[in-house]
């Protein structure tokens, strides 16, 4: 049996709460653990199909999730615009007062699994209270620390 989506990320953000007061390192090592357990579903895909394969695996995710993102793929880079967050949305939505690195989680799991796959992420968070964000991936490093930098004299 499956847990429904709103109480599966209620779930997740006490198991977040909880790992955050233990400390910093234990939050990061369960976000490492998810990464290792997604390789088995995606890495190879995105080893192999490159930033088309990552496209493929997030349109899916966008309409199984039922997610308000658009997705952005071009030569150099894929954006994901995540306009409205599922998960941190149903988590405000249960009156859950959100772990303060809720909006971490993502770039938790996923930056550790694209760099596996030789590719750069770059997230702009926007806000840790508003369910929006936008992430960048990127196959040329410089590309991506140009990102990171545009992202960071916004800030």
């Amino acid at each position: 049996m499956m847990i429904p989506s709103d109480h599966f990320t209620k779930f997740y953000n006490e198991v977040f709460k909880f790992l955050e007061a233990k400390g910093e390192k234990d939050l990061r090592d369960y976000w490492l653990e998810i990464s290792r357990h997604q390789e088995g579903h995606c890495l190879e895909l995105f080893k192999t199909k490159g930033l088309k394969g990552m496209y493929d695996y997030w349109e899916h995710i966008r309409i199984e999730e039922n997610c308000d993102m658009t997705l952005t793929l071009n030569d150099d880079y894929l954006k994901l615009d995540m306009h409205k967050c599922p998960s941190l949305s149903k988590v405000l939505d249960n009156d859950a007062t959100p772990c303060k690195r809720y909006c971490d989680h993502c770039e938790g799991w996923i930056a550790p699994l694209i760099a596996k796959a030789g590719y750069y992420c770059v997230y702009d968070l926007i806000d840790r209270e508003i369910p929006k964000c936008k992430m960048y991936i990127y196959k040329d490093k410089e590309l991506a620390q140009k990102k990171r930098k545009e992202i960071a004299d916004r800030s």
